[in-house]
């Protein structure tokens, strides 16, 4: 059988050190490749390239996976920045909107990951919470709480119960893009899942599923990405 490739985007950093080297680097942490390739589906790296050729990117995937990472611009969704909003990363922000638009279009099952649910949620026509206290307690290291998931749900078909999540963030959802509908939320009633209802598998998580063990939400987009 052939394995679903699942293309996963990337960092991209003016400055990363690895052995004797210190240049600039796309980049990934390993935890998404890890998870992808332990859900059964093929690992490709998509670093920020010309939004122009997003649609061509998503046709030769049969899965997209949108990382984690820097705070969306506010711009994007009609807002100043805050004081505690971090800088922007805006062609991460180009390529990965255009890339969501592409796999919306071409009916391609896509998940996105922390950042990547706040994007899926601008890019239709959402907003977001600038900062928000408790999900991120220590900096530079993962926390955890519990998420529930909302009945009837595409989430709630792949994690019935509540569970405890790896969490890091300090931004969150704020009016639902749309089509979008919660799949699951916090104890403190933050949204912490979005999807959108209907045959296509579109799914956004809070949290970072490549930092724990529990693979369904992987394992989910995997299967739907191998049906194609």
């Amino acid at each position: 059988m052939t394995l679903p490739l699942i293309g996963v985007t990337t960092y991209l950093e003016d400055s990363a050190r690895w052995s004797v080297w210190d240049l600039p680097a796309a980049l990934l942490p390993a935890g998404y490749p890890r998870l992808v390739q332990a859900s059964g589906g093929l690992a490709a790296m998509l670093p920020p390239d010309d939004p122009a050729r997003a649609a061509e990117a998503v046709a030769r995937l049969d899965g997209l996976v949108v990382a984690g990472g820097a705070d969306v611009e506010p711009v994007r969704y009609g807002a100043e920045p805050e004081p505690r909003t971090g800088p922007p990363a805006r062609e991460r922000d180009s390529w990965e909107l255009a890339l969501i638009d592409a796999a919306l279009a071409a009916d391609t099952p896509l998940l996105g990951i922390c950042r990547g649910m706040q994007l899926l949620n601008v890019a239709l026509g959402g907003t977001l919470v600038q900062h928000i206290d408790g999900h991120a307690v220590e900096l530079g290291v993962f926390g955890s709480h519990s998420v529930t998931p909302v009945p009837d749900t595409l989430y709630a078909s792949l994690v019935p119960e509540a569970t405890s999540v790896p969490t890091y963030h300090h931004q969150a959802v704020d009016h639902l893009g749309k089509g979008l509908t919660v799949g699951a939320y916090a104890e403190d009633g933050m949204v912490e899942a979005v999807e959108l209802p209907g045959e296509q598998w579109v799914l956004g998580v809070q949290w970072h599923p490549e930092m724990g063990e529990d693979r369904r939400v992987m394992r989910g987009l995997v299967a739907a990405a191998g049906a194609r």
